[in-house]
């Protein structure tokens, strides 16, 4: 389970308060630092070995999160989606879902944001584990 996290890493610096993480994680603007960068940016590391199943994974963004643009969760999203249709199709069978809360900051009491989130992840956890609830 990821949430909401910087995955971009050559990009991060051009989305909402990305600049003020640059001291901790590099300029990727700058050529001594992008080679670096690249090496370790999820986005652009994404690799499968022929006939290995992608692990099961539920990506979480909130649509309107001001520190962690949700663009980082949109792109993984959808970069790992092409990858696994064009390079694993044949095999992979576990799933990969993303979750993205698109409601207004206001629409809903964060109680009840924050119960439902656990709840789709312990949900996740259940069916991707096999568990079995108990009384």
């Amino acid at each position: 389970m990821i949430r909401e996290a910087l995955l971009d890493m050559l990009r991060f610096h051009k989305f909402n308060r990305g600049k003020e993480l640059i001291e901790e994680h590099g300029n990727p603007d700058d050529a001594n630092d992008f080679e670096f960068i690249y090496k370790y940016s999820p986005l652009h590391n994404i690799r499968l070995t022929k006939g290995v199943q992608w692990p099961s994974t539920l990506l979480m963004t909130g649509g309107h999160d001001d520190r962690v643009s949700p663009l980082h969760t949109l792109k993984y999203i959808a970069e790992l989606y092409h990858f696994l249709k064009t390079e694993a199709a044949d095999w992979q069978k576990n799933p990969v879902l993303g979750r993205i809360d698109v409601s207004e900051k206001d629409e809903e009491d964060p109680h009840g944001k924050m119960i439902s989130e656990i709840v789709d992840m312990y949900c996740f956890l259940q069916r991707t584990l096999g568990m079995e609830w108990k009384d």
